[in-house]
């Protein structure tokens, strides 16, 4: 999805479960909630709040 990316909720260092949010982007005065589809810890942040994504770009890496 393509918008700003309003809000990052994890660091690096977070351990995190399947499902849980890992950032929101806003399109179109409207939010989405990107969540991660496997568990694992969070080993990068690679955007900062504020910046706009496309729809391939990588925002937060997750390890299991």
């Amino acid at each position: 999805m393509q918008g700003r990316l309003s809000k990052i909720l994890v660091k690096i260092g977070d351990e995190i479960k399947k499902n849980q949010a890992l950032f929101v982007i806003e399109a179109m005065k409207m939010e989405s909630i990107v969540a991660s589809p496997h568990a694992g810890k969070v080993s990068a942040v690679i955007l900062k709040e504020g910046s706009v994504v496309e729809q391939d770009d990588f925002v937060v890496e997750v390890i299991q």
